[in-house]
């Protein structure tokens, strides 16, 4: 069991990667708010040691995903929209902006691995085993994101 001191310092460490993993997953910040908060409790009760930061990371990731899923398939999910939240993270450019919008826009299956392996500097094979999926699907559901943000941003320019 950790101290109070340790939960406190890791949960202050890795509550925005949490959120953001969650959020990702479920475009809700009311849902990406209740999934924290739970993984940071199950973080709190757990009693399992851990080998190292990267051992902590990683179990904490795992554990958003399985709760985000979860909420996914709750008959009580709520769903808001998703505009709502978007503008609310600052940017450093109008760009940064546009491609969050776009990558939020993708399906879970290529949001999810873009997240985890750009946002969060995973390899493919770190990706790979959070998701619980082959490595070549992860590079492939990478290449199509990329493809899928290209003709949407390519689409954006052409509009403006």
């Amino acid at each position: 069991m950790m101290t109070d001191q340790q939960f406190t310092l890791l949960a202050q460490r890795y509550m925005d990667t949490i959120f953001r993993l969650a959020f990702h997953y479920t475009k809700s910040q009311t849902e990406a708010d209740d999934i924290t908060q739970e993984v940071l409790l199950k973080l709190y009760r757990t009693d399992k040691s851990f080998e190292s930061e990267a051992h902590i990371k990683h179990w904490l990731l795992r554990v958003t995903i399985n709760a985000c899923k979860k909420a996914l398939l709750s008959p009580w999910r709520r769903t808001e929209p998703i505009g709502d939240h978007v503008a609310a993270p600052p940017f450093p450019s109008p760009e940064h902006s546009e491609l969050m919008d776009a990558v939020l826009a993708l399906p879970a299956k290529y949001r999810v691995p873009i997240y985890l392996h750009y946002y969060e500097d995973y390899s493919c094979d770190e990706v790979a085993a959070l998701l619980h999926i082959p490595s070549a699907t992860v590079r492939t559901r990478l290449r199509r994101a990329r493809a899928l943000l290209k003709i949407d941003l390519q689409e954006a320019k052409e509009h403006v």
